[in-house]
């Protein structure tokens, strides 16, 4: 029996859907992934840079979309990483972000979490800009849990109401019914999912995502205060801690099937240049220097780098999302020039090597049919 010894890492939005309906190509390609027992024939994982929904809710939307059965297990949302920070699970955090909050942050091992719905309510005098929702009385609190670090897990509703809170904990090293005449530093920990900065749904041009949210919160933090927001982790593509989380996941997705062989190649299919040919071919270099016993470099977190049986990981752009070519063969933009601004992360720097794309194809099916030509998989 030959067993795969390699993984896919696909992309949802732009690669397999386009806001809630599947793309065709993505059909095609997953009746070549399964077998007649409709078993994936690989290891397949999800990574997505989606973080304001459940992980099994996304995997049940993933299967009736796909046809093939997709387990919770195989979906990496934005956040998944802040498993791997234990040290701040039993702090008390204050949660951004939107839809089922407390459960994904449970979820993750935090166990005292605080949304800033809750928080507004106990401080009604912090939430001004809404003059319908200006409280008719004031009462403070003085019985109010400090907080003792940030969590970022999507883009909120209320950027102003969300804005305004996260910096009266900055600024009040948690104690936001209070003043300090100087705001501390380094500040409290936090911990950010999901630096895209923009994203493909059913519009025609892309929409604001969790990074311009990021980028707000920074820009707010230095105007203020004069120093940079500072983060403990940065999750989500093209984080190195994503794909260090995510190759974690195939390996042991190999071996409950029973795969004997080392996975020693990663493909990674998406539509954004940004993040996910960028995450991509920096998690390549990372494993060339982990192997080679070289320095660490920026991953984007405190981990320290691990040797693993991963040799590889190459990147296939799709023209299906974020970015679209008339010619499939087309070289990637040309995101170096005067022209195209950088629209990644600070903490991430601009490499422009890093988002030119192994390989660039038409759609998922063509890079699934690619992947299958270069390892000889019928």
């Amino acid at each position: 029996m030959r067993f795969p010894t390699f993984g896919l890492l696909f992309d949802i939005d732009g690669v397999l859907v386009r806001g809630h309906r599947v793309i065709p190509a993505a059909l095609e390609a997953f009746s070549r992934l399964v077998n007649s027992q409709g078993q994936l024939q690989v290891p397949v994982v999800f990574v997505t840079n989606a973080g304001n929904i459940l992980q099994h809710n996304k995997a049940e939307e993933l299967s009736a979309l796909l046809g093939c059965k997709v387990d919770p297990d195989q979906v990496i949302l934005s956040h998944s990483p802040m498993k791997n920070f234990p040290q701040y699970h039993n702090k008390q955090m204050l949660v951004s972000g939107q839809g089922p909050l407390l459960e994904n942050a449970r979820a993750l091992g935090f166990q005292n979490v605080v949304t800033v719905d809750e928080l507004r309510l106990a401080f009604p005098e912090l939430d001004m800009v809404d003059l319908q929702r200006r409280p008719k009385t004031m009462r403070l609190r003085n019985d109010f849990p400090a907080i003792e670090g940030v969590l970022l897990l999507g883009e909120p509703v209320r950027w102003e109401t969300n804005l305004q809170l996260i910096m009266d904990v900055l600024l009040s090293d948690g104690h936001p019914g209070t003043g300090l005449a100087t705001a501390p530093y380094p500040h409290l920990p936090v911990l950010a999912s999901n630096m895209d900065l923009l994203w493909m749904a059913e519009a025609k041009m892309p929409r604001f995502g969790h990074g311009t949210f990021l980028l707000c919160l920074e820009t707010i933090y230095r105007k203020i205060t004069g120093h940079e927001l500072k983060y403990e982790g940065l999750m989500g593509k093209p984080s190195i801690l994503t794909y260090q989380y995510a190759e974690d996941v195939i390996r042991q997705q190999a071996e409950r099937r029973g795969w004997a062989a080392p996975i020693t190649k990663l493909y990674a299919i998406g539509d954004n240049p940004m993040s996910d040919v960028y995450g991509a071919n920096l998690f390549h270099q990372y494993l060339q220097m982990v192997n080679h016993g070289e320095e660490e470099q920026q991953t984007g977190g405190q981990q320290k780098p691990q040797p693993s049986a991963t040799q590889s990981c190459a990147s296939i752009l799709v023209c299906t999302g974020i970015y679209t070519s008339q010619d499939p063969a087309s070289q990637a933009p040309a995101y170096g020039s005067e022209e195209l601004p950088f629209h990644g992360h600070r903490d991430f720097g601009f490499r422009p090597e890093l988002l030119e794309a192994s390989h660039i194809v038409r759609d998922v099916n063509e890079a699934v049919q690619l992947v299958f030509h270069r390892e000889g998989w019928a």
